[in-house]
């Protein structure tokens, strides 16, 4: 009898439950759109390699406090493959190219700040990496004691210009003793270090990267003037575009 009657019977719902349930459907799909489109929009590539900080007012030198800063030599094009641009991207990069997070997580010392011209003012460092020696667990604490190349992170976002660009402090340091002053030239020999490690291209955690170079003038003064202990900078900044291959 009861085999009958579900054979037999169709399933009718409630208006208001038949309602109710094209509703929930729609919610679902709007909601799967919605998501597809910001992650769409995060990821997509950008249309600028950078903006002149200097033309929003900005400057190509970081702040360390004192009226003095430290040159913003390198730039990773905002033109780079989308997920080279993002925290966990750009860390993945580093390490490939010879860098990773400070010893043990870390930091002595106040984290400098930037104003890139994007409207956000001065804003800290994103983070500071250090040459690892080869070793991402534990080669930035030999770096802390023998001194090597480091670099900090700023990255261009602000609602004025928001080209996603990373503009990288890059120096190379003395050692403990010396108090992780910049070594003389520092701040070339640094920019220089990394850039050559870069163009021969790197790969880590499963990622291969192209890396190609370019170098600018007329956004950082030559010279000494404004330059954290007094080290002059031929003026140049180098512009890297990183590809995920």
């Amino acid at each position: 009898m009861l085999a009958a009657i579900v054979s037999t019977s169709p399933l009718v719902l409630p208006h208001s439950q038949l309602r109710l349930s094209i509703t929930m459907i729609y919610a679902l799909l709007l909601a799967l759109t919605y998501a597809q489109l910001v992650y769409s929009g995060t990821l997509q590539r950008r249309a600028v390699a950078f903006f002149n900080p200097n033309d929003g007012g900005g400057s190509e030198l970081d702040s360390v406090g004192g009226g003095l800063g430290e040159p913003l030599n390198v730039i990773i094009s905002g033109l780079s493959s989308p997920a080279v641009l993002t925290d966990s991207g750009s860390l993945n990069y580093a390490r490939s190219i010879g860098f990773s997070t400070e010893c043990l997580g870390i930091h002595l010392g106040d984290p400098q700040s930037a104003n890139l011209g994007d409207g956000n003012g001065f804003v800290n460092q994103t983070i500071e990496l250090r040459q690892d020696y080869g070793d991402v667990d534990l080669g930035t604490c030999l770096e802390s004691l023998i001194g090597g190349n480091h670099f900090r992170i700023y990255r261009q976002n602000g609602p004025l210009a928001n080209s996603g660009a990373l503009f990288l402090a890059v120096s190379q340091e003395e050692d403990e003793s010396q108090g992780h002053d910049i070594v003389p030239d520092g701040y070339n020999i640094g920019r220089n270090a990394l850039v050559n490690t870069a163009v021969q291209g790197s790969s880590f955690g499963g990622v291969t990267y192209k890396t190609t170079a370019q170098n600018i003038s007329g956004l950082l003064q030559p010279g000494s003037t404004g330059v954290n202990h007094g080290i002059a900078t031929d003026g140049i900044v180098t512009l890297l575009t990183v590809t995920i291959v």
